[in-house]
């Protein structure tokens, strides 16, 4: 049997029909770029992640560098970042002429800890963090570090691309955040069927200078009181979110259902399985193990051999990236994300999984020797 890492086309019933016939819609009524749909979207998108104000835009990236900007990062500012996260953070920070400065994660939850970010504030006195929040989990000291930005006047933005639906204490993730950012990469639990990002905000004039920027820094027609850039979200992905939107709990429960079956009935002892915090509620969107770095090489060769697709999220420190030459500023390394990169294994999780590829995979991890 093969199963692939991820499939992306196992819609809903019924799903293709109605996004075909909503494209058509707007293509008869020229909606191509705004519209109402965009409208309607942005509004299912603040019920469901129970937040103030939720904007689209044109892709994850986009948006981290929209809510520094909004949130008052300028030219020059330090802004601490997990050396364990995928390179998008790390270049929105550079492409906002702020520097960036990485601090180590943690071996146990593969987040970023209190001590940390404490030990980043007191060494590089920076005026941003990105908390980010990887594998549909949150940071387990997310409530405590937003104190503690707080108390330091540290501008806290949460990096949410694999954080759609996450919970942490019974609330919404980005609910509880000042400022926060996801992408609807169409990989995502809350996919587009091509680019498209969101920001999410508490404070309705850092929304307000958010939306600006997204548009070219327009106030007006043919005002421009700010230098921003085109990011908007294009209709037809908004309708196309939208309805997927609705199937999102399902898509999620079934996620999560695969996630929890991998850790319950894998027994394989070279396989170590990370589970999320008890006091977060995961969304699904990967599996997590780590094995002896030695061995992985070996145990992808199996996977590949069985045909069964897999994932290193992620394969290297953003310190160590060649293209992170010249622009960090610092950094705090205990060697962890560099032991995570080589360390971490991540087996097929999609939504709508069937049972006998579920299966086959528990399986096949379990008879690998």
């Amino acid at each position: 049997m093969k199963v692939p890492f991820i499939d992306i086309l196992r819609f809903e019933n019924g799903f293709y029909e109605t996004v075909t016939q909503k494209a058509a819609e707007l293509i008869k009524n020229g909606h191509f770029v705004g519209g109402p749909v965009v409208g309607q979207f942005e509004s299912a998108l603040k019920d469901y992640t129970q937040t103030a104000f939720a904007l689209g835009c044109a892709n994850g990236t986009d948006a981290i560098q929209l809510a520094l900007r909004a949130a008052g990062v300028k030219k020059n500012d330090k802004v601490l970042l997990p050396d364990m996260t995928f390179w998008a953070t790390f270049e929105s920070v550079v492409n906002v002429g702020a520097i960036p400065y990485t601090l180590d994660v943690s071996r146990e939850t593969l987040h970023l800890t209190v001590a940390s970010v404490k030990e980043g504030i007191e060494k590089f006195k920076p005026q941003a963090l990105i908390l980010v929040h990887l594998y549909g989990w949150a940071c387990p000291e997310t409530v405590e570090i937003r104190k503690l930005c707080k108390e330091h006047n540290v501008t806290l933005i949460e990096d949410c691309a694999q954080a759609i639906g996450t919970k942490i204490n019974g609330e919404s993730l980005i609910g509880g955040a000042s400022a926060a950012t996801t992408s609807f990469y169409p990989a995502k639990v809350l996919g587009a069927s091509g680019d498209a990002g969101g920001v999410f905000f508490k404070e309705a004039q850092v929304a307000k200078d958010c939306q600006i920027l997204i548009n070219h820094g327009r106030t007006g027609h043919y005002d421009h009181g700010m230098i921003g850039w085109n990011s908007r979200l294009g209709a037809y992905e908004a309708s196309f979110m939208l309805e997927s939107l609705k199937h999102l709990d399902a898509k999620l429960a079934s996620r999560r259902h695969t996630c929890e079956r991998y850790r319950k009935e894998i027994k394989n002892p070279a396989l170590k399985f990370i589970a999320p915090a008890a006091s977060v509620w995961e969304n699904g969107y990967l599996s997590v193990a780590v094995m002896d770095p030695t061995t992985r090489p070996a145990f992808i060769e199996y996977l590949k051999k069985h045909e069964i697709g897999y994932g290193t999220v992620y394969p290297g420190a953003m310190s160590e990236q060649p293209g992170a030459t010249g622009h960090i500023g610092g950094k705090i390394s205990h060697g962890h994300a560099d032991w995570v990169a080589k360390s971490v294994i991540n087996l097929p999780c999609f939504a709508y999984m069937k049972q006998e590829e579920v299966d086959f995979v528990i399986k096949t991890v379990n008879d690998y020797k």
